[in-house]
């Protein structure tokens, strides 16, 4: 139901896709089984990463829709390993979308 693929223009060492095999582009539209099944590789995927890579954490994310960076109308989800130093203050993760909200304090 999916299968997985080094990104093309990985942002990090093992930046890497899960696909879901039907063509869908949005992920709201995958059908509960797929997103099943993504979720599944997503772990699988982890591991063999963790082996290879070994990386300090990672975000996981789906852009859906043109407001929010699509820009390829198929789903796919993004695993992208995580590396001490890779970005000065990683505080915010994922909120880095938006920069100006990405950095809080408790």
């Amino acid at each position: 139901m999916a299968y997985s693929a080094l990104d093309t223009y990985g942002v990090s060492p093992g930046h890497t896709l899960v696909i879901p095999r039907r063509h869908v582009a949005s992920f709201f539209d995958l059908a509960p089984e797929e997103v099943s099944a993504c979720m599944a590789l997503i772990t699988e995927e982890r591991k063999l990463l963790d082996e290879k890579f070994k990386p300090d954490g990672y975000n996981i994310g789906v852009n859906v829709g043109t407001a929010a960076g699509q820009s390829i109308y198929h789903v796919h989800i993004h695993i992208i390993p995580r590396y001490e130093g890779d970005v000065e203050n990683p505080q915010g993760g994922v909120r880095h979308v938006i920069p100006k909200n990405a950095h809080y304090t408790r």
